[in-house]
């Protein structure tokens, strides 16, 4: 597939800060990636790269084809683009800004608007200087997908909204990627949320590309194994070189276990034990993630 974004040894420096450090990757379009890092791991300064809101200190980044310093019209209306702190004109009414913001786009959807406003509750009237928190970010979403664009960015679009709301925001994202064969990177950090609907990963840590992978590749590079002993005690440790982390009370033990697929008939013929494996959720991956734990086979 073509690539929608892409990263050439992508460095930004803010004076003594470095918040992107030589960043590589290519992320193929059709996908919702979720954007994963801790505070100022870089997630905010990459969105911006590509929306054409920052440019490099050194590398390239490039979106729908086009270096982020070039993008021009065309591309920019194939993208929306979702803010962690938007900034809205105050004195418009919710009506009179989403009317405003309609008018720079020939794909404007009212329909579309009408549906997003009633299933999230947005009302119109009230001026945007009033909205909630949440208010304000169902706003912001609703704004960038209403001229059905291509691709998609969101920078921590549900911090403020309730579970209800959040459940149904996910739910609407996966209706629209599949109307609009658009694809999406939200950056978030309510990571039980985010596993509902992406299908790829992009992580950062202090600045470093750590991640850039298939979502159901790295949940079949780890696992959790409960071992318990058929007979006897067990080892006091696992050395394996596949164990990543270990609990053991003596008969029964918890481990952390890197390629799974291939050593757990040689772990269970070695050690004689009864074995359940179980895959990582995205909440117990992260920490592998961010460390840079995720060595290939």
């Amino acid at each position: 597939m073509n690539p929608v974004l892409e990263a050439d040894h992508l460095t930004k420096r803010f004076d003594a800060t470095t918040a992107l450090n030589d960043v590589t990757f290519s992320f193929p379009e059709g996908h919702i990636a979720g954007l994963l890092g801790r505070n100022g791991s870089g997630k905010t300064t990459l969105l911006h790269h590509f929306v054409g809101m920052l440019l490099p200190s050194a590398g390239e980044c490039r979106t729908l084809g086009m270096p982020g310093r070039d993008l021009g019209d065309s591309e920019l209306s194939r993208i929306g683009f979702v803010p962690q702190t938007p900034r809205l004109i105050e004195w418009m009414t919710v009506e009179q800004h989403l009317r405003y913001l309609g008018s720079f786009y020939h794909r404007w959807d009212r329909t579309r608007l009408g549906r997003l406003q009633s299933e999230l509750a947005l009302p119109s009237r009230p001026r945007i200087g009033t909205l909630s928190v949440g208010d304000r970010q169902k706003f912001a979403v609703i704004s960038a997908v209403c001229h059905h664009p291509s691709l998609l960015l969101l920078d921590e679009p549900f911090s403020a909204l309730d579970p209800i709301v959040r459940e149904r925001m996910l739910t609407l994202l996966i209706e629209l990627a599949r109307e609009d064969e658009s694809t999406i990177v939200v950056s978030s950090h309510i990571l039980h949320d985010v596993e509902k609907v992406i299908d790829w990963v992009i992580c950062l840590d202090e600045g470093r590309l750590t991640v850039n992978a298939p979502l159901d590749e790295l949940q079949e590079r780890y696992a959790e194994w409960t071992v318990t002993t058929r007979a006897g005690n067990l080892p006091a440790r696992f050395d394996e070189p596949c164990v990543l982390a270990q609990e053991s009370d003596g008969h029964a033990a918890r481990l952390l276990v890197l390629n799974p697929g291939l050593n757990e008939a040689g772990f269970r013929a070695g050690h004689d034990v009864d074995l359940v494996a179980r895959p990582l959720n995205l909440e117990q991956l992260f920490p592998l993630l961010i460390r840079g734990s995720h060595r290939q086979p």
